[in-house]
């Protein structure tokens, strides 16, 4: 059971068609050729099972490909977030030793900085010659001089480093078992066939994206990419190149919404969001504006990464279509085999009263066996076997979940709990609400008070959202108490390289903003 040795069989059975939706003369079988050349090189450079490649690069077949031959090397793929800094970076090779660094022309001044005195790396630059076509390893080696090792599940295939919003980053190795076996379930959950087209517009550095690589190759369908997100691209995308599905985070989501350039698009069947809890209302607009299902998902990097899917099974066979958006955008049912349970602070099973807020925890095939080289870390991630995802949600009786906050980011503020993402729904449902990012801010007489970040939407007509009306509209959803009591608007907040928002930087932001950057009446009109 391991990669290389499913995709050799994919690409037999698949063998005529399509790989690259952009380019038809890449089919399965001259994909697979192409994977062995490349494989070859690297072998012949003394790459071994279990070395580390790196990879600093935008969407695109040169990442696409690069995933495929270090599974057909047994090497362990390193894709590393192109928005970090040098320090960051530097701390990640530092880590992770790895022997090459396969990378393109993006973001060279940090990753150069980062490199700077670093020894003992390998560095292959990446040039595309055209869409669909490499430079790379053409005519260094045939494919026939590759000899693919033996490979068990238990061999590692990537090792992701977690974004950093809570600190230092972590590596998180996945095995061929844990990819694989997300891959089958992915296939089932989505009923993946040849005849979808996946569009990669989430950064396929990110398991946001990169599990798609192995599910629809395996399932014999097309890839589509944009190299970075813009919201013009992705729209001609999903129109030109027949997406049936993708991904994207909600911030993604919120811009395409309200980019000018939508348009039918008659092939697209489902899009996916994950990364941060959505909204019900934009989930409405979402399915209006692309015409087509919506589904939540919810997962880790250390699980591969889904552990939910929001799509609607035999037990919500009875929704009424009004309530349809309020269940597809919980964080939803079990994913494929998965094992999910959500307990209180001894460990017990919470009721399936969806007000009780528990701990989710997992175990399963595809939930990772521990950090790279943090014994500490790992021994603190797991209890009794169920890995600890450090999220907080409710059970109802169908068995969907409903993410109330990470744990590090719920409120107290007078003695009361305010979930933060409660907060951030309602300031969703404001039709001139883009993102939104609410947390917690010290404060001497409440311990903390609700605070908000806020970008705007463009309104009609010119009209632009003040403090007063979007604080009246989140009373209409909120008790005084978890209305915002600081308010700013921003013209962007800050992500990790996936697109989630990070609150830890929104909360140093608006710790560090001076008072006069608040909107007034956000302090007398919200409540603690």
């Amino acid at each position: 059971m391991n990669l290389w040795r499913e995709l050799e069989a994919a690409a037999r059975a698949h063998a005529p068609r399509p790989a690259y939706a952009a380019d038809p003369a890449t089919d399965y079988a001259a994909l697979h050729g192409r994977v062995q050349q490349h494989a070859a090189w690297f072998q012949a450079q003394g790459v071994q099972p279990g070395d580390r490649i790196a990879a600093f690069l935008v969407n695109g077949p040169e990442l696409f490909e690069l995933y495929l031959a270090c599974a057909a090397l047994g090497a362990i793929l390193v894709p590393l977030n192109l928005r970090l800094a040098a320090r960051e970076l530097r701390f990640i090779l530092e880590d992770a030793s790895p022997l090459w660094l396969v990378r393109g022309d993006e973001a060279r001044e940090a990753l150069d900085e980062a490199l700077a005195g670093y020894a003992g790396l390998d560095v292959l630059e990446v040039t595309p010659r055209g869409e669909g076509a490499l430079a790379w390893c053409d005519a260094r080696a045939a494919a026939e001089d590759f000899d693919a090792p033996e490979l068990s599940a238990d061999a590692v295939a990537h090792l992701y480093y977690t974004s950093g919003t809570t600190g230092r980053a972590k590596g998180v190795p996945l095995t061929h078992g844990n990819v694989l076996s997300h891959a089958r379930a992915a296939i089932a959950e989505l009923e993946l066939t040849a005849d979808d087209t996946w569009g990669h517009f989430a950064p396929m550095f990110h398991l946001a994206d990169a599990w798609a690589v192995f599910a629809v190759s395996l399932a014999g369908g097309r890839h589509a990419f944009c190299p970075r997100f813009e919201p013009g691209a992705v729209w001609r995308q999903l129109a030109d190149a027949g997406v049936t599905l993708t991904n994207l985070v909600p911030t993604m989501l919120g811009l395409l919404v309200h980019a000018p350039e939508v348009r039918p698009l008659p092939a697209l069947r489902l899009v996916l969001s994950g990364g941060a809890p959505i909204a019900p209302e934009l989930v409405r607009r979402v399915e209006a504006v692309f015409g087509c299902r919506y589904a939540q998902t919810y997962g880790l990097t250390e699980t591969s990464p889904y552990l939910t899917i929001s799509l609607p099974d035999a037990r919500a066979a009875d929704l009424a279509e009004e309530q349809r958006a309020e269940y597809v955008a919980r964080t939803g049912r079990p994913f494929g085999g998965i094992e999910l349970r959500v307990v209180d602070a001894e460990g017990r099973p919470v009721p399936a009263d969806d007000a009780t807020v528990g701990e989710i925890q997992a175990r399963g095939p595809w939930v990772f066996g521990g950090y790279w080289n943090r014994p500490r870390e790992t021994e603190a991630a797991f209890q009794d076997g169920w890995f600890r995802t450090g999220d907080l949600a409710t059970l109802d009786a169908r068995g969907s979940l409903r993410i109330v906050d990470r744990r590090k980011d719920v409120i107290l503020t007078g003695g009361e709990t305010v979930y933060s993402t409660e907060v951030e729904n309602a300031l969703y449902t404001h039709q001139l609400v883009r993102e939104a990012a609410v947390v917690g801010l010290p404060d001497e007489l409440w311990g903390e008070v609700v605070a908000a970040a806020v970008v705007r939407a463009p309104g009609a007509d010119g009209r632009v959202l003040r403090a007063p009306e979007l604080l009246a509209h989140c009373r209409l959803f909120l008790a005084g108490y978890k209305v915002p009591r600081r308010l700013a608007f921003f013209d962007e907040l800050p992500k990790t390289g996936s697109g989630k928002l990070q609150k830890r930087i929104v909360r140093e932001l608006l710790i560090d903003l001076p008072p006069e950057r608040f909107e007034p009446e956000s302090a007398r009109e919200g409540g603690a």
